[in-house]
């Protein structure tokens, strides 16, 4: 608990000063609340309409949830692929480089086009922004197994099966984690860019519709929203690799 606690203090006191500066600053320089509006209209914006807003954040929950999982199952598919048949690594990984280079935003018009306007292209969308760190990140761990123990299991007469189960996967979960928990991240955003191209619910629809209206102050609540959904998603992934690698190193020394 003292941990936990000793984690948590710094960025609470940072975050504090930060609101208070926000909102004095504002207050003495007489901004106009719908260029900044200060930290208390956006805090009681965001109370008088929670009715309306707990829609708009579960819809975009459940969109990210879903795309979310398809796009992490894609990319350990891919790395599991990429690493058990070399060519296919080479003749394909400068491909999944190159898919990273294209703005989302700009595909998702397209999508949009091609599949309509239901929850398939934003699934598409999410799925594209989480695949990439999944599958790096698992082929760097399944890479980096160790090789005295990968000697070791062949000299014992493991089958390929044995050895990556036994050994390259096990030893590559950290990594995995570690793609996944920027996948979590990556997840909130697709939904909510998937929302702006096309929607009539989500947090992203909610946004648009803000904007339009000049509501800053809502379009803010908005913001805090998409960061504590992100937030929620690193955590749950941190808490089931704690519950999944109790043998790993760095677990142990933050325990």
């Amino acid at each position: 608990m003292r941990i936990w606690w000793n984690r948590l203090w710094p960025p609470f006191v940072a975050v504090l000063f930060f609101l208070t500066v926000w909102q004095l600053a504002v207050s003495l320089f007489h901004v106009e609340d719908w260029i900044l509006p200060p930290p208390s209209d956006i805090v009681r914006e965001a109370a008088a309409g929670a009715e309306d807003l707990l829609g708009h954040t579960l819809a975009t929950l459940q969109l990210t949830l879903v795309g979310f999982a398809i796009g992490t199952a894609v990319g350990l598919v891919i790395a599991l692929l990429l690493h058990l048949v070399p060519w296919m690594k080479t003749a394909l990984y400068p491909l999944l480089v190159v898919s990273q280079n294209v703005p989302t935003i700009a595909l998702a018009p397209l999508l949009m086009i091609w599949f309509g306007f239901g929850i398939l292209p934003k699934v598409i969308v999410i799925t594209l922004v989480c695949f990439f760190p999944v599958a790096v990140s698992a082929m760097d761990g399944l890479a980096r197994t160790d090789r005295t123990m990968m000697n070791y299991m062949e000299m014992a007469g493991a089958s390929k099966w044995q050895t990556f189960s036994k050994l390259e996967l096990p030893h590559a979960l950290p990594s995995i984690f570690s793609g996944v928990r920027i996948a979590a991240t990556y997840s909130v955003m697709g939904a909510v860019i998937g929302e702006w191209i096309g929607s009539d619910k989500g947090i992203g629809y909610f946004m648009m519709l803000q904007k339009s209206a000049y509501r800053t102050d809502r379009v803010f609540v908005a913001i805090f929203i998409i960061v504590l959904l992100s937030l929620l998603m690193v955590a749950l992934i941190t808490l089931l690799e704690r519950r999944l690698i109790r043998w790993n190193p760095k677990q142990e020394k933050s325990s």
